[in-house]
């Protein structure tokens, strides 16, 4: 049977009401938030696809395993069932609770970086290259060059250049390379996969010069997918073991569970190097909390225990990928230029091609979010210059390689109907977007200043 209906393999059990606010009230709204959607209020979004970290829907499974959550400061059973699930999934030896990813960044990258240190990526994402940065250390980008063509079709976008990786680590030193970061998959780059056979090539590199390799794996089940589906040899493997296989090549991880552990706060660092695990540990219990808890409550190690598990589920992987994809190929067909092929947790939209009219010092991907705004009361985020621009010693835009607008669908939120409505706002989108002016900034923070940024349009 042919069925083209893509079914939710699940039932709602609880509903939350969205408020369908007014077009004149959006207008007001996005001016009170300074045109910065971060700082529009969530009652005040109709669908919301700002990102999918911890925005998920969880389980009754989930729920059901919270009420067991033991709060016990040192060592409870709640941690035990966590690292158990995270040792059977990645092989790691030592395993560190963080209460999300970011902070599991903070605490190895404020570790291994520091002032003259080098860190090498396929794409660091925004709170990765900001923690190296913080350190002192300098993040470099090496995509393969078809990484930055959006629209060029090729099953593994987010793999690393590794002819270049070798280079750089001659160049820098192998002694000054902080780590090696594959993150899968690659959100900045249009949440595109990473194959395995790329991440063998790496992993032989890292090994040759003695450096060390850590892969970012909060979206590890979606790139697991993409290797069964595209690299034949992995076709009779399953999820679970695809991504055992990859996390084996790698020296540690990074993981913010608020992705593929279908929670809404959680991550963890793992690593088999004792006396990386030592320091980063004692870092931990300074900032975060004691070594079986690391900020998080017992219910949330529970929910985490769960998830990692239901993540590799067959259904639940099929769906999340193909309803995906649902919207990306709609928006393909009416016109609107998509990062191609279509990514495992967002589509994103080449705004660049989009509004040509629009400089790339005015932000066009800015632009995008804040039309989807008004138009639709459609919440997203721009990953391009506003996020990743820097300036020269002049203050002249260094923009970014891409300007994108990532729709990142929340997974077990949203049904088809809603990803309909987003559909229809884009058909209104495709019809004024020769009207559309640019964004000028007023106040910007020095790290991650699309957080919190002020702008204001262009006349």
């Amino acid at each position: 049977m042919n069925i083209k209906t893509i079914i939710e393999p699940f039932k709602i059990k609880m509903v939350e009401p969205i408020h369908m606010n007014t077009l004149s009230e959006r207008v007001e709204l996005l001016k009170k938030a300074h045109y910065n959607p971060f700082m529009l209020q969530s009652q005040d979004v109709i669908i919301d696809l700002l990102t999918d970290s911890g925005t998920s829907a969880m389980s009754s499974a989930q729920w059901g395993a919270m009420m067991e959550g033991d709060e016990s400061y040192a060592g409870s059973k709640s941690w035990q069932k966590m690292e158990h699930v995270i040792y059977n999934l990645t092989g790691y030896k030592y395993i560190i609770p963080t209460h999300q990813g970011r902070a599991a960044e903070r605490i190895i990258y404020g570790y291994l970086g520091g002032k003259g240190k080098c860190f090498i990526s396929n794409t660091h994402f925004d709170t990765t290259r900001a923690n190296i940065e913080y350190s002192g250390a300098e993040a470099i980008d090496i995509v393969i060059p078809e990484g930055k063509m959006p629209f060029f079709e090729h099953p593994f976008k987010g793999n690393m250049d590794v002819v270049e990786l070798e280079r750089l680590i001659q160049e820098k030193g192998a002694e000054n390379i902080g780590a090696v970061i594959l993150t899968v998959t690659n959100n900045s780059g249009g949440g595109q996969p990473v194959s395995m056979k790329n991440t063998k090539e790496v992993s032989l590199i890292c090994k040759k010069y003695n450096v060390c390799f850590l892969i970012d794996a909060c979206r590890i089940a979606e790139n697991s997918y993409f290797i069964k589906h595209r690299e034949a040899e992995y076709k009779n493997k399953t999820y679970i073991e695809i991504a055992q296989e990859m996390f084996s090549y790698s020296d540690g991880c990074t993981m913010s569970a608020k992705k593929d552990a279908l929670v809404n706060m959680g991550g963890f660092l793992a690593v088999n190097n004792k006396i990386i695990a030592d320091e980063c540990m004692n870092l931990l219990i300074i900032t975060e909390g004691y070594v079986t808890y690391g900020g998080l409550s017992g219910r949330d190690m529970e929910a985490i225990a769960v998830g990692l598990e239901e993540i590799f589920h067959n259904d639940y992987l099929t769906y999340r990928i193909k309803s995906t994809e649902y919207l990306g190929k709609k928006l393909n067909e009416m016109g609107v230029p998509v990062v191609l092929p279509i990514g495992g947790h967002a589509v994103y939209v080449d705004a660049k091609t989009l509004y040509p009219q629009i400089s790339v010092d005015q932000y066009p991907g800015h632009s995008l979010v804040c039309e989807l705004y008004l138009k639709g009361g459609i919440r997203s985020v721009e990953i391009g210059s506003l996020m990743f621009g820097k300036y020269d010693e002049e203050g002249k835009l260094i923009p970014a390689n891409m300007e994108l607008v990532r729709l990142a669908i929340p997974r077990r939120v949203y049904t088809q109907s809603h990803i309909d409505y987003v559909v229809e706002i884009f058909e209104e989108i495709i019809k004024t977007k020769h009207n559309v002016k640019g964004y000028k900034i007023n106040y910007e923070p020095k790290f991650l200043r699309h957080f919190t940024s002020h702008l204001e349009p262009l006349n």
